[in-house]
């Protein structure tokens, strides 16, 4: 299993292998993004001077697990932040210790670029991803998110 940052010139056809992958996420959650939608948002998101980034777990040509997350400036840390949108991996893959690959990953690679903390937001009664976080030493944070959409 090879886990690595999404390069800016990554084919189209990793692209879609990763937009699949979250679309299947998204369908699993209904949520209305089309697929048009979340291949234009990978595009997005692996360009060079992007605030943003895809990171993944492939083995054999198959996208097994995709983490998405962007940067931003916490004034209270005084420096950047890294907020994980998503991490999800295909369900046949699960349970193989692919996502605390993706999110050892993402931590040191956090800790290598002087990121301050990360953040992410997950289901109350996620019991699975939880432990997970907890594991990695991850805590609670008690707060209510809110969205405005246009």
């Amino acid at each position: 299993m090879f886990v690595y940052e999404v390069p800016a010139d990554a084919t189209d056809d990793l692209k879609k292998k990763i937009a699949d992958l979250v679309s299947q996420q998204r369908t699993r959650s209904e949520d209305d993004g089309s697929y048009q939608k979340v291949l234009s948002g990978i595009s997005l998101a692996i360009q060079k001077d992007s605030n943003s980034g895809v990171i993944i777990a492939e083995e054999a040509g198959e996208v097994h697990g995709i983490a998405f997350y962007n940067l931003g400036i916490s004034l209270p840390l005084g420096g950047p932040y890294l907020w994980l949108n998503e991490l999800f991996v295909r369900e046949n893959s699960r349970n193989k210790g692919i996502a605390r690959k993706i999110l050892l990953h993402l931590i040191h690679w956090a800790e290598r670029e002087g990121i301050k903390s990360i953040e992410l937001e997950t289901g109350i009664n996620n019991s699975v991803t939880k432990h997970l976080y907890n594991s990695l030493d991850f805590h609670d944070i008690v707060s209510q998110r809110y969205q405005f959409n246009f």
